[in-house]
């Protein structure tokens, strides 16, 4: 195992309006999806004070009673929002469930909304414990925060890519995402064959944004020396992966890179993905730009929705 190489990169200009200052960092973000598919952002903007609420939030509902955390069961919604306890989801294909319990939050829509009534993939409305009544109003302004950031993120990538700013607009309209609060126990000391906090696995989505506690545990597969490396917590910073549909985008120039979570720390280990999903009725097929002359697209087209269902399908059973 060797020490995360992953590269660190101040997103300041990418937020603001100077073209110039917005390409020199749009040029950083290509070649680390191109090298890595990983890597840690700075000038982000999301407030240090809101970040921490969130861990101790998402900790104090983690420590509740199972009663009251099976109160809030992802089983009792209609689009997979709530509590999923531990090992219910297996993310590597063969290995043990994952040894982690979560906690999944969208954006709220009401019951009553067109999109819910025809049954969209991981649309309505969220459920909170109710005996945590401050719980609902932080994780709901952060979740606007790395929405926000998101989103300027892929602005950026379109950059990255030779292509205007905007061409991403019509996957960031309306774009579903999912802000997952995660609790890993220490890992066994004789853990079944294969079993780990988190198996390794690619995202599902366009981008993740993910802020860890000092843990540790992530890592990450390198291409380039075949091995698997640390992504240690960084502090201030947020990691950030590309997820499968940049990769359908760009016929895998932009890697979605393999990673997983072993927590041998000998302590509990929390950390917050926030997982940009997209318009769910969006076409993801290849950028003609992304094509040599001669090469062929690797994937079909497919909607965000229809690739969503099958990955939750293949995670889920």
């Amino acid at each position: 195992m060797s020490t995360s190489a992953l590269p660190l990169i101040d997103i300041t200009g990418l937020r603001g309006h100077d073209p110039v200052a917005q390409h020199l960092v749009a040029e950083q973000l290509r070649k680390a999806c191109v090298q890595h598919g990983f890597f840690y952002i700075t000038g982000h903007g999301i407030d240090p004070e809101l970040i921490a609420s969130v861990f101790a939030a998402s900790q104090t509902f983690f420590d509740l009673p199972m009663a009251e955390k099976l109160a809030v069961d992802k089983k009792l919604s209609v689009c997979n929002r709530g509590y999923e306890p531990l090992r219910a989801q297996t993310l590597e294909s063969g290995a043990p469930p994952d040894l982690k319990e979560s906690y999944y939050i969208g954006v709220e829509v009401s019951a009553n909304d067109p999109r819910v009534r025809a049954k969209r993939f991981n649309t309505g409305p969220n459920q909170w414990p109710v005996v945590l009544p401050e719980f609902r109003g932080v994780m709901q302004s952060y979740y606007q925060a790395a929405y926000r950031l998101g989103s300027a993120i892929v602005q950026g990538l379109a950059l990255s890519l030779g292509l205007p700013g905007s061409h991403f607009d019509g996957y960031l309209k309306e774009a579903a995402a999912t802000l997952r609060l995660l609790h890993y126990p220490p890992q066994p000391a004789c853990p079944e064959p294969g079993e780990k906090g988190c198996g390794e696995h690619t995202d599902f989505g366009g981008i993740t944004l993910l802020v860890q506690d000092d843990a540790g545990g992530l890592q990450v597969w390198d291409k380039t020396s075949a091995s698997w490396i640390d992504a240690p917590p960084v502090p201030g910073a947020f990691i950030v992966n590309i997820g499968d549909l940049f990769a359908r985008w760009t016929n895998d120039r932009y890697v979605s890179t393999l990673h997983r979570v072993i927590n041998v720390s000998g302590r509990e280990r929390y950390s917050i993905p926030f997982f940009f999903t997209g318009n769910p009725m969006h076409r993801v097929e290849c950028i003609p730009t992304c094509l040599d002359e001669g090469e062929q697209a690797k994937y079909l087209p497919v909607t965000v929705e229809q690739h969503q269902i099958e990955c939750y399908r293949r995670t889920y059973g």
